[in-house]
């Protein structure tokens, strides 16, 4: 009989039930806190009026959630190790039910930012902590089905948001936009008991903390996200608050960085990027969190702009883009299973989801949702191949004992690009735009003979409808002069489009230094 090779003896056993138990409470916390950063941006009108908020207030709505999840997510880590994995996750899933209460209950604009605020300090540190656990408790080569389903969560989540939100609005009322994580959680604390054992809290740990880089990373990243959030509206370096907010900022990232001097466990590990592997994945899914949000902004807004659709129409040519990854489910596991390189699947999404880009950059004013199926689907493909194998890389690239702070520096990344990305895509369509609206208004010559012949139809048009033919050659202008603006709009978001497929076949340089599925990560090497 043929001996057993080193390969099947050395064999990890599989993963128990309670295994796989917390693994799916991982990734339905992690769904929930990345749902809800989205899931209001649809009922925003409603929510608005609600609570009494102007459209430039409103927006805070969906800024605090997204600002305090950016700062707890690099921090779940360490409390992680301060309160036991456990009574952490069974803690902040009940503080997060409480939180989305108050969101739902809400009669005013600064308690329903407040309880955005906590909501979103106990959702971020789901998120990594999800990854944690898949990384700790399967065996290595389960772990592709692990990251499979955590990667479902977190590309679904904000496709899946906007949609649930706008049903919920249009058929319920907002406010069941947050009364649904009610049962959610009260299944995911059961799951979370059932799942991960009790651990000791070790409460000295907060003595030992790295109080400079927690204090940092709260100033730095919560001014950065505002910052971020209101440069554009604040016209950037003219207004007092944005050069505040981006003073204290620096501070904040100066602290951090002091912090890493300074601290013996500094409370982010920026020692990680000295991998050449790990620092690859985390600016490649930066930039793919910037085109992510950046896509999930575009199309709604050029639908509903030029094409007239509403906020439920806009989701379902969102959606599209999911049906590749409820497709690709069963293949993944298999794909990511160390047989196929991960270094070819991330180059193969990123050219997928550059090219879904590049045609959307071919956009007309009669474009409408049919004409977004192929770049959607294509996009759904190309964000499962590149998305996927990043999150396995990350993992991979690192020990065990480094995975919660490689985790939470991971998803740190993703939405930071987010945040960086809207603010980039916004100062660049505002610009484009009144070049492009110069540059059509310059080639208009109101002395040429197509345009005067357009203008006379026009006016023959309305003067049958108002009898006077002074106030009808107005209506012309007018609607000359809105054509002219729409076609700009739509020359602005075709750039838009053009621009993120550049940003990613840049990327492609980089996922060649990523660690390929054969490699093993060695403990401590860098």
């Amino acid at each position: 009989m043929a001996k057993a090779g080193p390969t099947q003896a050395m064999r990890e056993a599989d993963a128990s039930m309670a295994d796989w138990i917390a693994v799916i409470a991982g990734a339905l916390g992690a769904l929930m806190a990345v749902l809800d950063i989205s899931i209001t941006n649809s009922a925003l009108p409603q929510v608005q009026g609600s609570v009494g908020a102007t459209g430039t207030e409103g927006t805070w709505i969906s800024t605090g959630y997204l600002m305090a999840e950016i700062v707890i997510i690099p921090l779940a880590a360490w409390l992680t190790r301060v309160f036991g994995l456990r009574n952490f996750l069974v803690g902040i899933a009940l503080l997060f039910t409480l939180f989305s209460m108050l969101c739902g209950i809400s009669s005013s604009l600064p308690m329903l930012i407040l309880a955005r605020i906590g909501q979103g300090f106990t959702g971020g540190a789901m998120i990594p902590t999800a990854q944690t656990i898949i990384r700790t408790r399967l065996p290595r080569h389960q772990l592709p089905k692990g990251m499979t389903l955590f990667g479902m969560t977190v590309l679904l989540g904000p496709l899946m948001g906007p949609v649930v939100g706008g049903w919920l609005a249009e058929n319920l009322s907002w406010h069941w936009c947050f009364f649904l994580n009610v049962p959610v959680c009260a299944v995911l604390v059961l799951l979370l008991l059932a799942g991960l054992p009790p651990e000791p809290a070790r409460l000295q740990a907060f003595r030992d903390a790295d109080w400079l880089g927690i204090a940092g990373l709260a100033l730095g990243l919560s001014t950065l996200t505002a910052l971020l959030e209101e440069g554009q509206r604040e016209r950037w370096f003219e207004s007092d608050l944005i050069i505040f907010l981006t003073a204290c900022s620096l501070l904040g990232l100066l602290l951090v960085a002091l912090s890493q001097r300074l601290a013996a466990k500094p409370i982010v590990r920026l020692s990680l990027m000295r991998n050449k592997s790990y620092a690859s994945v985390i600016i490649i899914v930066f930039a793919i969190g910037a085109a992510l949000y950046g896509v999930s902004y575009l199309l709604p807004q050029f639908l509903g702009v030029i094409a007239g659709y509403n906020a439920q129409q806009s989701g379902g040519v969102l959606l599209m883009s999911g049906i590749p990854a409820i497709a690709m489910m069963p293949l993944l596991p298999l794909l990511l299973g160390g047989k196929v390189d991960y270094r070819l699947l991330v180059v193969s999404g990123l050219l997928l989801f550059g090219y879904s880009c590049y045609l959307d950059g071919h956009l007309t004013a009669q474009s409408a949702d049919h004409d977004f199926t192929l770049s959607q689907l294509l996009r759904g493909v190309g964000q499962m191949l590149a998305m996927m194998p990043l999150n396995q890389a990350s993992m991979a690239a690192v020990t065990r004992e480094e995975s919660g702070d490689a985790a939470g520096l991971y998803n740190m990344a993703r939405n930071l690009g987010g945040s960086v990305g809207l603010a980039v895509i916004g100062s660049f369509i505002d610009r484009r735009n009144a070049l492009n609206s110069e540059t059509l208004n310059s080639a208009v010559s109101a002395n040429a003979v197509l345009t005067q012949e357009r203008i006379a139809g026009s006016a023959a048009s309305h003067l049958a409808q108002v009898g006077d033919a002074a106030h009808a050659r107005l209506q012309a202008l007018g609607e000359l002069a809105g054509q002219i603006q729409q076609q700009a709009m739509v020359m602005t978001y075709a750039q838009t489009f053009q621009a993120l497929c550049l940003v990613m076949l840049c990327c492609i340089p980089l996922a060649l230094l990523i660690k390929t599925s054969q490699q093993k990560a060695m403990p401590g090497a860098h």
